[in-house]
C-alpha cells in the first residue's frame, strides 16, 4: 500500500522561505513522477509542481515559477518543495502525490496516491 506523509508546514511571514518534505513508501519510488498540489479555503486543489521519476524534468505552475523548487532524493524515497519569497496567497494545505507514470502533467487525474496534506500559512 502506497503511503505519503508530508511534513514541514507551519506559519511563516511573507518573504521568508519554507521547505516541505514528503516521505513515500509502498512503491518503487524512482519509477514514478511526484507532484505537489495545494488547496486554499474555498478553492479547488491546484497544481504547484512536478518532478519526473529520475529527477531530470520539472514543471511549475506560473504562480510559483522562480520562487519554488521541487527536488527528490530517490535513495530516501522523498520529494521536497523549497518555497522562497512566500506570499500570503501561497497560504494553503499542500499535498504531495504520486504520478501514474515516470512523468505526469498538471492534472489531478495524472496522480493516483495522495498524502494527508500539511498546512502552510503565510502572514503579511
Amino acid at each position: 500500500q502506497v503511503q505519503l506523509v508530508e511534513s514541514g508546514g507551519g506559519l511563516v511571514q511573507a518573504g521568508e522561505p519554507k521547505r516541505l518534505s514528503c516521505a513515500a513508501s509502498g512503491r518503487t519510488f524512482s519509477i514514478y513522477a511526484m507532484g505537489w498540489f495545494r488547496q486554499a479555503p474555498g478553492k479547488e486543489r491546484e497544481f504547484v509542481a512536478v518532478i519526473s521519476g529520475g529527477g531530470g524534468t520539472t514543471y511549475y505552475a506560473d504562480s510559483v515559477k522562480g520562487r519554488f523548487t521541487i527536488s527528490r532524493d530517490n535513495a530516501k524515497n522523498s520529494v521536497y518543495l523549497q518555497m522562497n519569497n512566500l506570499k500570503p496567497e501561497d497560504t494553503a494545505v499542500y499535498y504531495c502525490a504520486t504520478g501514474k507514470g515516470s512523468y505526469s502533467g498538471p492534472s489531478r487525474d495524472d496522480y493516483d496516491y495522495w498524502g494527508q496534506g500539511t498546512q502552510v500559512t503565510v502572514s503579511s
